[in-house]
């Protein structure tokens, strides 16, 4: 299936690229989301047309996530949990749990933005989390689980 990518999707391509994807992931995702539409010839056309448009669009919401990863790069987080003795945790510190803390402390984070490579946090001590807040910004949030 070959559509027309109305913004940024990562690992797919740019704003405006005419690519092929499978079915279901152009039907099901791409589509409902707005992140794409149909190649067709009057498709490309009237793409041609809203190409400033959306291009300005995505510029706004670059600057918009840049000045978000400011504030998330000055916030220090810490997080407190029941420990063992040796500095394990006695659950672990998951994405949402992140997500909720940042919010508290009052800068709003989704849990969807919120990446843990290796899984949830299980040991006491200092992290720098990568928060995904726009395909071409990342900001790294400085995080300490202290014991409670």
């Amino acid at each position: 299936m070959e559509i027309i990518l109305l913004e940024k999707v990562t690992n797919l391509g740019n704003l405006g690229d005419k690519v092929t994807v499978k079915p279901g992931y152009g039907r099901n995702y791409l589509i409902p989301q707005g992140k794409a539409v149909v190649a067709t010839a009057a498709r490309l056309a009237e793409f041609e047309q809203r190409r400033a448009d959306l291009e300005k669009k995505a510029a706004e919401q670059v600057a918009a996530a840049q000045a978000r990863a400011a504030t998330i790069e000055a916030l220090k987080l810490v997080i407190r949990q029941k420990a063992g003795d040796e500095g394990r945790l006695y659950g672990s510190v998951s994405a949402r749990d992140i997500a909720d803390a940042a919010t508290q402390a009052g800068v709003a984070i989704e849990k969807s933005e919120v990446r843990l490579p290796t899984g949830p946090l299980r040991i006491l001590g200092d992290y720098e989390i990568r928060i995904q807040l726009h395909g071409d910004v990342t900001a790294v949030l400085a995080l300490n689980l202290q014991p409670e």
